[in-house]
């Protein structure tokens, strides 16, 4: 299905991605929390977007989007950036 444009929360995963909301990201634990969670300062924890995302029935598309998009920053499919480097690296 492809991408929709929808009305977005100010501040929302949505919000950040530019209004384009995919299909699966409706149902995302994410879009019902904090995005701030999401997209940590340097240094800063974790692990309360990896307890949301290892809960979420959409971890694997979500994961799977970061990836095709080559996401640099943020919390997507539970891993953070530089584990989904390592994880592209290793799959290839």
């Amino acid at each position: 299905m492809p991408e929709q444009r929808r009305p977005v929360v100010p501040g929302s995963v949505a919000d950040l991605l530019g209004g384009v909301v995919p299909e699966w990201q409706e149902r995302a634990l994410c879009s019902q929390t904090d995005p701030d969670a999401f997209f940590p300062e340097k240094g800063g924890s974790t692990r309360e977007a990896k307890r949301i995302c290892a809960r979420c029935e959409v971890k694997a598309e979500c994961l799977e989007y970061a990836l095709g998009h080559e996401e640099r920053f943020g919390i997507w499919g539970g891993l953070s950036e530089r584990e989904r480097r390592k994880l592209k690296r290793r799959a290839a």
